[in-house]
């Protein structure tokens, strides 16, 4: 999934690159290449980044509920402790 991602990435790079520099010559061409380059970017690239990203983890380590807010007082208060010793 990796890889597929780095090579989708430099793919669409490559191929805006190549729609800007056919675009002073056909601008037709250009801005379809531009516009397709895009929207792969947008509909493919970009979903399957987010999957990879978040495939293993836990929605529920992020979300604020009691319990984890709880926990995020309780590291305020030993960053604070922590200050006043320093």
């Amino acid at each position: 999934m990796k890889y597929f991602i780095i090579i989708l990435f430099i793919s669409i790079v490559i191929s805006i690159s190549i729609g800007f520099y056919i675009k002073p010559e056909d601008e037709a061409t250009g801005k379809l290449i531009i516009g397709l380059s895009l929207m792969a970017g947008f509909f493919v690239l970009m979903p399957a980044f987010i999957y990879h990203r978040w495939k293993d983890r836990s929605v529920k380590d992020y979300m604020l509920n009691k319990e984890n807010i709880l926990k995020m007082q309780e590291y305020q208060k030993g960053k604070e402790k922590n200050k006043r010793k320093s």
